[in-house]
């Protein structure tokens, strides 16, 4: 009988908690009820906003607490935390101490899926950085299946994987937190402070990215960035191999760029991989990350595979994702950006000073920083301030106005309490030649769901312009 088989005889009448009604959950909801699980489900949202779902899933026996107090009387013998939930938090504390397991959907499928796991994690960069090592690995003839973080759950996929296939997940500190078991090969494309709204301190963020390499066994691999201080503080288990990638200087063992070329070296004896010009979306931080996907897939793939990537690959959406050109002015959706250190790197993938959309959900991070990239790489400033209560404006215009190089005659600086006004006046402003940039620096839960959903808003409006 196979681990997931195991799973699945493991929930026959088990009281399961599903905590949310997400994108990772719902596939779950329906696997539990087919392995004859009693489903409660907890759901911020009301009956009437879950709409259909909620019928349907009442139909089938699901049992549900929504609304303001959908965490009351939570338990049962498992719980399904949904992906953004504190491991923490005092209701899941509450319920642990009265007997219940917590668990999550990307746990259980790291311990059942029957092949071996490719994970990223990182501040930046992981999004762009799995969907890279899953098209290299397809390219090299492998069978790969794509998902966690990223969007996509997996669990309900493993019956249709094979000991031969490759899983490349993406994981989020949240799904990390509270792992207690290591992928096969790890990725740290970098740590810096980001979702301090959630976690209490900077040291709790670190510690949950540690979780992607720290029950690693003997034969695993690491991947770190050579660049970034706080990875360079993460050591691997003994018997694993360590790959670095650097944009700055030689490394022993791994990936790293010289003179505008990208070199393989093992030992210290490097071997050319391609000239960094051929990867054909922009940005520094782009090499990064195809140097550190070419890391994590090295010993499956040709050098050629990545090659054929780099030349071919145009991006993953609502990444530098160029919406159209209009009256010469070229449209950009950057809506994964969601710290200023994404937002910093989008800025630097241009020649030139751009117009620039920011502003969102608040994640309590600092901002000191920002403003003087902004200043060297921003010519408009249009900040969106739509949720006073719960925005990043006021600090984005505090930060740019105290750098050292502000000048407010080369930088004019906006700010709008609509979203779509923000667009217009960017559009507005804009001339032949212009870059129009919506690159946040911040979450998207002041006023959308997710940054899909704020990038797509985004496209709906230029597309209309």
């Amino acid at each position: 009988m196979s681990a997931y088989d195991r799973f699945l005889q493991s929930m026959n009448e088990k009281q399961v908690t599903v905590i949310g009604i997400g994108v990772s959950n719902t596939p779950l909801i329906s696997l539990l009820l087919e392995a004859g699980a009693y489903v409660t489900v907890h759901d911020r949202k009301t009956e009437e906003e879950l709409g259909e779902i909620y019928e349907g899933l009442s139909d089938l026996g699901v049992r549900f607490c929504v609304g303001s107090e959908y965490l009351k009387n939570l338990g049962g013998d498992i719980i399904f935390r949904t992906p953004g939930m504190h491991p923490n938090h005092p209701a899941l504390v509450r319920a642990r101490e009265q007997g219940s397991e917590i668990t999550s959907e990307m746990e259980v499928f790291m311990q059942v899926c029957p092949c071996p796991i490719v994970a990223i994690t990182g501040s930046d960069g992981k999004t762009t950085t799995t969907t890279l090592t899953c098209e290299i690995l397809k390219t090299a003839g492998y069978t790969c299946h794509l998902g966690g973080n990223i969007g996509r759950p997996l669990l309900a996929d493993v019956p249709l994987m094979t000991e031969q296939d490759i899983a490349v997940v993406e994981l989020s500190s949240f799904q990390l937190m509270d792992m207690e078991c290591s992928p096969a090969a790890a990725l740290v494309t970098n740590v810096t402070p980001n979702h301090l709204d959630v976690h209490k301190d900077m040291e709790e963020y670190i510690q949950a990215k540690t979780n992607i390499f720290k029950h690693q066994k003997p034969g695993a691999k690491l991947v770190l960035n050579a660049d970034d201080p706080v990875s360079q503080s993460f050591h691997p288990a003994d018997g694993v191999e360590l790959l670095q990638f650097s944009m700055k200087e030689p490394v022993q063992n791994g990936v790293y760029l010289q003179d505008g070329v990208i070199w393989y070296a093992e030992d210290g004896n490097r071997r050319k991989i391609m000239d960094a010009s051929e990867i054909r979306i922009p940005g520094a931080h782009n090499i990064a990350n195809y140097m550190a996907a070419t890391c994590l897939t090295h010993g499956k793939v040709s050098f050629n595979d990545v090659i054929t990537v780099a030349r071919s690959f145009g991006g993953v959406e609502h990444r530098l994702e160029l919406v159209r050109t209009l009256n010469g002015v070229r449209y950009y959706n950057d809506s994964i950006a969601s710290s200023p250190t994404r937002t910093a790197a989008g800025l630097r993938a241009f020649k030139q000073k751009v117009i620039l959309l920011a502003g969102g959900h608040d994640k309590k991070i600092p901002y000191d920083s920002f403003g003087p990239i902004v200043c060297d790489h921003v010519k408009r400033l249009i900040l969106i301030d739509a949720n006073p209560d719960d925005s990043t404006a006021p600090a984005i215009e505090a930060s740019v106005r105290a750098a050292e190089n502000f000048d407010p005659e080369q930088l004019v600086i906006e700010t709008y309490n609509d979203f779509e006004a923000a667009v217009r006046g960017a559009a507005a402003a804009a001339q032949d030649g212009d870059i129009v940039l919506m690159s946040p620096a911040s979450a998207s839960f002041d006023i959308f769901k997710n940054f899909m959903e704020r990038g797509n808003r985004f496209k709906d409006i230029v597309n209309s312009l």
